[in-house]
């Protein structure tokens, strides 16, 4: 009888239903063709992908758990962790990312990029660290943006991994990726031995933003501010406030679906 109801009351739902973080039927064209297509033999597929895409999204941008209508938690978290397993997420990010900056008329592939870090406190993760700087029990994210503020790579480790430390995985991963990345900006924190030999080694350009001298309080640095906004897109995402996840591949997929909805708004709908 309870299921009955259920489908029903679901049935009614989706017919009412609108959330701000829904993909409207522009942004859905553009990431359609990039579904897993369906298989030759088995059952034939019952769930919407527009569905599992809009519940995920509806979670990470409120934080709250999903209303009735996107169907059983189990179900969206299952295909969310396949199509995270396939890189999926990420492959939707970085696609609308070349063609935003193709948009505003720039190469699809950046040359400069400004790498930083955020602890955030992470209560459910099995593995946490203590930031004594920021006085932070959880993970830390290290990320790496172009200069415009878009997220070109991201590494979580725990929140006791130093930032030159974790940087260094995202210069590897920056070369794979993006290879025609030749500049980075970092502000003091960076200005390591090990780090500027592996820059070298990679051939990167590493420039340190330092602040000026007998600087009292805030005051905007060049390129810095820019990783800082992008931060500030991030926690837009109730989600990301804190990082909630028990497994760094999970934290990681969510990051780059909220990243991806900021960039497929902007260019369904600019």
């Amino acid at each position: 009888m309870w299921r009955k109801q259920r489908s029903r009351m679901a049935r009614i739902a989706r017919k009412t239903k609108r959330y701000p973080s829904d993909l409207t039927d522009e942004e859905w064209e553009r990431i359609a063709p990039l579904m897993p297509k369906p298989g030759r033999r088995g059952r034939p597929r019952e769930v919407e992908f527009r569905e599992v895409i809009n519940a995920v999204r509806y979670l990470v941008r409120s934080g709250c758990v999903l209303p009735v209508h996107f169907g059983h938690w189990r179900t969206v978290y299952g295909w969310f962790r396949e199509l995270a397993r396939r890189f999926l997420f990420q492959t939707i990010h970085d696609v609308e990312l070349m063609l935003d900056r193709e948009r505003q008329g720039r190469e699809a592939s950046p040359s400069a990029a400004v790498i930083d870090s955020q602890s955030v406190k992470a209560p459910h993760s099995e593995t946490r660290g203590y930031d004594a700087g920021k006085k932070i029990v959880g993970r830390k994210r290290h990320i790496a943006v172009d200069t415009d503020g878009r997220l070109l790579m991201i590494n979580l480790t725990t929140a006791d991994i130093s930032d030159s430390a974790g940087a260094q995985a995202i210069l590897d991963a920056i070369r794979k990726r993006w290879p025609w990345v030749k500049h980075l900006f970092a502000d003091a924190a960076y200005d390591r031995l090990k780090l500027m030999d592996k820059a070298v080694y990679l051939q990167f350009v590493l420039e340190i933003i330092r602040r000026r001298d007998g600087q009292k309080g805030f005051e905007v640095l060049p390129r810095r501010w820019v990783v800082e906004r992008t931060f500030g897109w991030m926690i837009r995402w109730r989600r990301l406030v804190r990082d909630y996840e028990r497994r760094i591949d999970v934290s990681t997929a969510m990051i780059h679906v909220a990243m991806a909805g900021v960039l497929i708004r902007r260019n369904a709908h600019p």
